[in-house]
């Protein structure tokens, strides 16, 4: 489909604004490319008690054992809602993913360690009920921008956090972070009321948890972020070379904090290769024969 450049440049505005939150509006136009794709979405699916614990499935039409793609949205654990990132499941879903959309508990009614608690269950749920969509249970990535990248992260090398969870830590064959904060540091009012003590570094930094086991990770990040700093995909990345896990990183020039989820809105393809390169990753990883 040929994208006029006027059409393009709309999409340019409308993502940098959906991605920073700025006005519900903005996200209907960036999801009305969506409506007409060729996939069963299934809402408001419960995987706990709470009103935030739910999730959406963006299922291909016909999926029969399909990889799954589990992907949770930013907003600084403190705003956010799955219904505005359907942009994400549609663009997903249109590439043969089963793609799961959860939200989760924030703040201020929640602080760490809940989200990555939601963010477990919503793991085990989705291992649980994989073949009712489609899914292949044992074939599951992980993917998430900004604070959603964290706390995908976080449950991708956290092994025990996800067993305790009744999750499968083994069924988690990738990671997508898309300008994640990995190496995170309270060094502000906000983040200190988000990770309070008694909890360290230790406790919440997905780095810390990083081993041999970790699952092979792509990293994507823009050079121009000034939200989090493309420093902390370095830092996870050279953790990871020295477990000998597999990882790539592309760290896009003038990139900004939006340029690694933009991409998946149909409107904004152009503004970075994130998209092209997710989808590559995922299906190495996600093949009978996963390439090295």
């Amino acid at each position: 489909m040929r994208i006029s450049r006027i059409a393009w440049l709309l999409g340019v505005t409308t993502l940098a604004i959906v991605v920073t939150g700025c006005a519900n509006t903005i996200y209907l136009l960036a999801n009305a490319p969506t409506v007409f794709g060729s996939y069963d979405r299934h809402i408001n699916l419960a995987y706990g008690e709470g009103p935030r614990q739910r999730l959406d499935v963006y299922a291909p039409r016909n999926a029969h054992n399909r990889p799954i793609v589990i992907f949770w949205y930013g907003g600084s654990w403190k705003h956010g809602n799955k219904a505005n990132y359907r942009f994400v499941g549609a663009a997903l879903a249109a590439r043969g993913f089963v793609t799961v959309l959860p939200d989760y508990r924030l703040r201020p009614a929640v602080t760490f360690p809940a989200f990555c608690e939601d963010a477990a269950h919503a793991l085990a749920w989705v291992e649980e009920h994989a073949a009712e969509f489609g899914g292949d249970p044992h074939r599951i990535v992980l993917m998430g921008h900004s604070a959603g990248a964290h706390i995908a992260a976080f449950i991708a090398y956290n092994h025990a956090f996800v067993e305790k969870a009744g999750a499968r830590p083994q069924d988690i064959v990738g990671l997508v972070g898309l300008s994640g904060p990995y190496a995170l540091v309270t060094d502000t009012r906000e983040l200190r009321a988000t990770f309070p003590v008694p909890y360290t570094e230790k406790d919440w930094q997905p780095l810390a948890f990083v081993d041999a086991k970790a699952p092979p990770t792509l990293l994507l990040h823009g050079l121009s972020d000034k939200e989090v700093e493309p420093e902390q995909s370095v830092k996870l990345r050279d953790a990871l070379v020295a477990n000998h896990v597999r990882v790539e990183m592309h760290l896009y020039p003038h990139g900004r904090h939006g340029d690694t989820i933009a991409p998946f809105a149909l409107l904004a393809r152009q503004r970075s290769p994130a998209y092209e390169d997710s989808v590559a990753f995922i299906e190495s990883v996600t093949r009978s024969d996963p390439s090295p």
